[in-house]
Order: C-alpha cells, then sequence, then structure tokens
C-alpha cells in the first residue's frame, strides 16, 4: 500500500464561512479591482471590492425582506457569469445554502434536485430556465420565489431590502461556522444517478486557501495584477473554486458564458489574461487550432517540427529538473530559439499573449500535450479532484511539473493507494457525505477516508498517476481486464479525431467509436483538393479510413495484444453533438454512450474483426 501525507499551509478556520473575505478585502482595499464586465468594442468596466461588497450587501437584504435566511437552500441555475457569483454571495451573507444547477439540466434533473434538497427559492439566468424551473414544480416542492436575472429581479431584491437593516445581515453572517454547509454540489457523473455532495464553508476555505497560499505565486508575472477570464460552469466545483479564490486574494475577474473555442479565444485574446484554468478539451482545442492554422498557411511541416521540439525540449527541462539529466543541449537550444518566434509566440498569442502558466482539471491532461505548451513557455499545472473533494485534492508543485502525472497531495491533505490500485483521500477538503443519502455516503467514505472510484499509483516521488476508473474497467468475456484511458487519451491526440469510445465489455475483444474533429476534418479535405464535406459524409471514404486505422495502429502499440483495439466505427456526429452524452466538464459519459450507440457496437461484434 503507498500512501503520502502533506501537511498544511495554514490552519483551519475556527470562525466565519465564504461571505466574510469579502467584506474584509472592501473596508481595507475597496478600490481593488475584482471584476471586469464588458463595455463593448474590447473595453471592460472594473467592479471593484467597495463596489461588489456594496451591491452583495443591497442583494443579501432583499433576501431577508423575502425571508431567506439561515439553513435556507436557494438554487443558482445560471450560466458563468457576474450575476452568478453576486447571487451566491448574497446568499451566504444570510446564511443561505447555495445549491447549483447546471443550466442545461432537463426539467427531470431538475425536479430531483429541488426535491432532494427542499429549496425554498430559485436563482434564473432567462425565460428559458424559469420554464424549466416551473415544469419541474410539484406539490411536494417547498420552492416558492423565482428570481430571474435578465429580467431584473436582483434590483427589485436591492429595492426590496432598502429599508433593511444591514447590521440585521452581518449578524446572520456572523453566525456562519465554518461547519456549516456552504454547497449542496450535485455530481455531473459519468455513470449512475447525480448525488448531492454537501460542501462546508471550511472545505471550500482550505481548498482556495491552500491553492491561493501555494500557488497564487504563479499568477502572474512580477509587476502584474493577476487576472483571468472564468468560463467554466459555476454549477461545477472546479469553476466555483477558480471565483472564489479570485475573489479571496485579489485576481481580476472577466466572465465567458459561453466556453465553445469560437467564441472563448477572442475573449482571451481581447482580455489578455494573466493565467488560464481549463480543462483538458480547451487545451486540446488550442492545439488543433493552432495546428489547422499552419497546415492553412501552408506551414504544416514547420508546425510539426516546432511541435518536436517543443516536446523534446520541455522534457529536458523536467528531466534537469528530476535530476535525471543536464536539460537541453545547445542544438535543441537553438532550435527552440527560433520555433519560439516563429511558431510558440503565436500560440501565446492566441490567449492574449500574457498567459505563461495554466490549470488543467476535470481529467488528466495527456503528458504530449502538457510537454508541447511547456515547450511554448506556458507551463499547464495538472492536477485531480472530484466534487466530493471540493475540486482538487492534487496538484503539481510550483517549479517542479511533472507531466504525464496530477502532481503530489496538496497541503493538508493524503493520498492512499489500496491493495486493488484504488485513490483513495482523506483532508480538509473531503466532502461532508451524499445529501440524504447515507448509504452512498457509508460505502465511499471510511475511517476518513474517501473512496474516489479513480485507480493510480504513486511515483517514487510522490507523483499520483491516474491509470483508469474502476466503473470504467473492461472485462472482456476472456477474463482480461482493461482500462481504457490509455487508448482513448492517445486516439484522441491524432488531428483528425476528436473523441473515442473504448468497449469491450463481456465481448471476446476491444473495439472503439470515434468520431472525427470538423476542422481538422476540413482542413485536409482542402489540401487533397477535394469539396467540403461533412463528417457525417466521410464515415466510409477509405482514405480518411486510413489515417484512422494507422492511428489506431500506433495507439495499440501502447497497450499489449490482448488489450488492442480489433475493430473500429467512426460515428458520423461527435458525441458532443448528442444530447446527454457528455458531463459539464466534457467528459464522455460512457453508459449512456454505450446505450446510445448500442446498435453500432452490436454490429462492430457481428463482424468479423480484423486481423492485427
Amino acid at each position: 500500500m503507498q500512501e503520502l501525507d502533506v501537511p498544511r499551509l495554514t490552519a483551519p478556520p475556527v470562525s466565519g464561512g465564504l461571505a466574510d473575505s469579502l467584506y474584509t478585502t472592501a473596508y481595507h482595499t475597496p478600490g481593488r479591482v475584482q471584476f471586469s464586465l464588458p463595455a463593448g468594442e474590447g473595453q471592460w468596466e472594473p467592479v471593484t471590492a467597495g463596489m461588489f461588497a456594496a451591491e452583495v450587501l443591497a442583494v443579501a437584504k432583499g433576501l431577508v425582506s423575502q425571508h431567506v435566511g439561515s439553513g435556507d437552500r436557494v438554487a443558482v441555475m445560471a450560466r458563468t457569469r457576474y450575476e452568478w457569483a453576486l447571487a451566491a454571495y448574497a446568499l451566504w451573507s444570510v446564511g443561505a445554502v447555495v445549491v447549483p444547477i447546471y443550466p442545461t439540466s432537463s426539467t427531470e434533473q431538475v425536479r430531483d434536485i429541488l426535491r432532494d434538497t427542499g429549496a425554498i427559492g430559485c436563482v434564473v439566468e432567462n425565460e428559458s430556465h424559469a420554464m424549466t424551473v416551473a415544469a419541474a414544480h410539484g406539490p411536494s416542492n417547498p420552492l416558492t420565489r423565482l428570481w430571474q436575472m435578465d429580467q431584473g429581479d436582483l434590483d427589485m431584491l436591492k429595492a426590496a431590502g432598502a429599508d433593511i437593516d444591514e447590521g440585521y445581515v452581518h449578524r446572520l453572517r456572523a453566525a456562519v461556522s465554518p461547519e456549516n454547509t456552504a454547497l449542496i454540489c450535485y455530481t455531473s457523473g459519468t455513470t449512475g444517478r447525480p448525488k448531492g455532495c454537501v460542501l462546508t464553508h471550511a472545505n471550500m476555505i482550505a481548498e482556495c486557501d491552500t491553492l491561493s497560499l501555494g500557488w497564487g505565486g504563479i499568477l502572474a508575472a512580477p509587476g502584474e495584477y493577476p487576472s483571468l477570464v472564468a468560463f467554466l460552469p459555476l454549477a461545477h466545483c472546479y469553476g466555483l473554486v477558480v471565483v472564489i479564490s479570485s475573489l479571496r486574494f485579489g485576481v481580476n475577474v472577466a466572465f465567458q458564458p459561453d466556453p465553445s473555442p469560437q467564441v472563448l479565444l477572442p475573449t482571451l485574446a481581447a482580455f489578455r489574461p494573466t493565467f488560464l484554468y481549463a480543462v483538458p478539451y480547451i487545451f486540446e482545442r488550442l492545439f488543433r487550432a493552432a495546428r489547422l492554422t499552419a497546415r492553412q498557411n501552408g506551414r504544416s511541416a514547420l508546425f510539426e517540427r516546432a511541435v518536436k521540439t517543443a516536446v523534446r525540449y520541455a522534457d529536458a527541462e523536467q528531466r534537469r529538473k528530476a535530476g535525471l539529466g543536464s536539460g537541453p543541449g545547445p542544438r535543441l537550444k537553438l532550435r527552440h530559439a527560433v520555433y519560439d518566434r516563429l511558431v510558440y509566440a503565436r500560440v501565446r498569442a492566441v490567449l492574449g499573449g500574457r498567459v505563461r502558466n495554466a490549470v488543467s482539471g476535470g481529467s488528466p491532461l495527456s503528458r504530449e500535450l502538457g510537454l508541447f505548451l511547456a515547450g511554448c513557455g506556458i507551463t499547464v499545472y495538472d492536477g485531480y479532484g472530484l466534487t466530493e473533494t471540493a475540486a482538487a485534492v492534487t496538484a503539481q508543485p510550483v517549479g517542479a511539473v511533472r507531466h504525464g502525472t496530477v502532481g503530489r497531495p496538496l497541503p493538508g491533505n493524503a493520498v492512499r493507494i489500496a491493495a486493488d490500485g484504488e485513490i483513495l483521500v482523506r483532508g480538509d477538503v473531503i466532502f461532508a457525505g451524499y445529501h440524504n443519502n447515507p448509504g452512498a455516503t457509508g460505502k465511499v467514505l471510511r475511517d476518513g477516508w474517501f473512496s474516489t472510484g479513480d485507480l493510480g499509483h504513486l511515483d517514487p516521488d510522490g507523483y499520483l498517476v491516474i491509470t483508469g476508473r474502476k466503473k470504467d474497467i473492461i472485462i472482456t468475456s476472456g477474463g482480461k481486464s482493461i482500462s481504457p484511458l490509455t487508448l482513448e487519451e492517445e486516439l484522441r491526440g491524432h488531428p483528425l479525431i476528436s473523441g473515442c469510445l473504448v468497449v469491450g465489455d463481456n465481448r471476446p475483444f476491444v473495439a472503439a467509436l470515434i468520431t472525427l474533429d470538423e476542422e481538422t476534418v476540413a482542413g485536409w479535405l482542402a489540401l487533397k483538393g477535394r469539396a467540403p464535406e461533412a463528417p457525417a459524409a466521410l464515415v466510409t471514404d477509405e482514405e480518411l479510413l486510413g489515417h484512422v486505422r494507422r492511428a489506431v495502429t500506433r495507439a495499440n502499440t501502447r497497450v499489449s495484444r490482448a488489450e488492442s483495439i480489433r475493430a473500429f466505427r467512426v460515428l458520423p456526429s461527435d458525441f458532443g453533438t448528442q444530447e446527454g452524452l457528455l458531463t459539464p466538464s466534457l467528459k464522455i459519459r460512457r453508459s449512456a454512450a454505450i446505450q446510445r450507440y448500442a446498435q453500432e457496437i452490436e454490429e462492430l461484434y457481428a463482424a468479423r474483426p480484423p486481423r492485427s
């Protein structure tokens, strides 16, 4: 059994909750810029700590006027925007519990959450969300209040609370203790029914303060005011931690509710943040966009050489820092300097030109992509965590990134590897349990240790390597146990492939469902002098299938023969275009995808597998 325990950076809080830091900052540094709101034509309107605290207090007084107070559960259903933070901090100011709901949730999902939490109110973004909540409302639901952001209802709350004594709000806030519930976050879940994770104020404070104290120095270059664009869903614990940490430690936040690359990348270029929090999908899209641009400009060969140089350079640097080598040699340094002017500077410019460090979470970032970005001058600090751990429970140490791992335990936490390879974690960030579900809680919390359901191991220096998920393990009809993660990551790294789902449970061999990247396919067709075609029309194209087949063959070299893919099917559309197949953190819901493509899978196994 492997185990590593890392001491705390700071003592656990003995009083107070998340809202306290907001008013403390406003008192000491009222002019500090906390948010930047779009003002048109690339301009940004600053919101200072003093302005935000005053607005939060006004909304909190309005909540009191409508009889919202300590312990009440109030849902927030909206995209990532300033008003989400405003509503959350107003609710925490009166001692209420925030219940995040994904804005894409179905009526059934909303009904389950409202019923499970007994929420008395809901803040929604728009009419569509309001209609979903209305449709989810039932006789057993105590919800009696609905506030709609785009109808000005938060301003209405401010007016309604104008006569409320602000001292009463502060007394409610002072009554909050670290052990009180701050959030009931429902797991996005790649399998099974979502469960409500009870996260306390102490959990969130420990997470945010540990990250800020230990990693705050990488948020900006010396002399720069740290800033970032928040685009991850605030209903996801990771996205919410980004905003809470920023408010606690003075980072200027701009919001982008649309995380699609075609909208997000122009926002990053215009706002020019100093730091980036993202999921692997965003970094993968950044890489694909750079590769496609190079191909369109006739510089494809140059770009591919630059990629190899960046990976070699970063790998040599990583080995040097680990005491395993002398670092890049003179020729490699020279090539890297040349490509920095020709290629890497362009990659940095896509993010606004000031990002030198970033964080990736939600799922492991591939080693090769991490090395490429490091070679471009953007160090990605990969981390690992779940909703049950208030986001990250491990992270790459500052200045000692080891690509291909998810770092070491955060201070105040411990990681243990069980006999079957399951990752167990313990510490200040571990949730209080599943709401109204003691049976499920008892299955994962034992003697202070949380059973993550993920598989991995600690390397000799205590870095955690994720190897798969217990529920994702495929057991073939021949009894072979297979983790699909290695094959899926390898195939997603191919420029023509956007997604991959490896299957084979109770089957005689391993197979895969593969989706195509529309932009890269379009560029490939143009290079071939062929007319544009949608990926759906190319699923039987022999030349394209040849490229995919070679990619599968290369991926198979990473695993044993028994684990290798013997057959594959190219799907006519991406997994993300099918309702309910991706989690909000853009991971494939395996069981839902297998059910959705049951016929295609049956056809794969009905046909004779190709020889390999």
